[in-house]
């Protein structure tokens, strides 16, 4: 799994003890895909690989410290970890997960090639547990009240649909049957909220998202 430019993949490893440090540095070294390196030397590694036994209030705390530090992106590689633990990290900028159980060299160079590449890879029973609960809050808290997870209500998508087809805002309120301050303070509140500059970007945002 090399780069597409052939360069092996930089890697720095961080563990809670030496024992998993040299276990997970020893599987990796003998990889051709990747490069293990010190944290002290000059170039910043790609990816890092962090090896924890849970994910606590005192790996919570490493994982950000590593976030606020560097820019590498994350690969976690744990003993015990849940649906919200998975939320936790992945919030922290680790998207690649694996169980020790199943951390064979095959399997982390995939996962660190994924994650070099910015795709995310965690256990497939997680996934599911947590795709099964984005499901419930979807339509147990944000279906009632109109949203859905980019925040946008119906009434909001549909208006950013008619200004991408070229409507200004009083032919949207007549089509809409609302006022036309209506109207704007709709796209006010789409462009405040998610912190876009106009309503070319509000668009662009939109259809990005599948919206539109």
């Amino acid at each position: 799994m090399l780069q597409t430019n052939g360069a092996r993949i930089t890697v720095a490893l961080r563990a809670q003890d030496p024992v998993s440090q040299a276990g997970v540095s020893s599987q990796l070294r003998t990889r051709p895909e990747v490069k293990v390196i010190e944290w002290e030397e000059g170039d910043a590694p790609q990816v890092v690989v962090v090896v924890l036994d849970a994910v606590d209030e005192d790996a919570l705390r490493l994982l950000r410290q590593i976030q606020r530090t560097s820019t590498a992106r994350g690969v976690l590689v744990t003993t015990h970890i849940d649906e919200q633990q998975l939320v936790n990290a992945a919030e922290c900028g680790f998207v690649g997960v694996v169980r020790r159980s199943e951390a064979t060299p095959e399997r982390l160079v995939q996962v660190i090639g994924s994650v070099a590449k910015g795709e995310g890879r965690v256990p497939p029973d997680l996934l599911g547990s947590l795709l099964a609960q984005v499901g419930r809050f979807q339509g147990q808290v944000l279906s009632p009240h109109g949203l859905n997870f980019t925040g946008l209500s119906a009434r909001e998508i549909e208006v950013l649909r008619l200004v991408a087809e070229g409507y200004d805002t009083a032919d949207i309120a007549l089509k809409l049957s609302y006022s036309e301050r209506t109207i704007k303070n709709v796209l006010h509140a789409v462009m405040s909220r998610l912190s876009l500059r106009n309503r070319s970007h509000a668009v662009a945002y939109a259809l990005r998202q599948g919206l539109i």
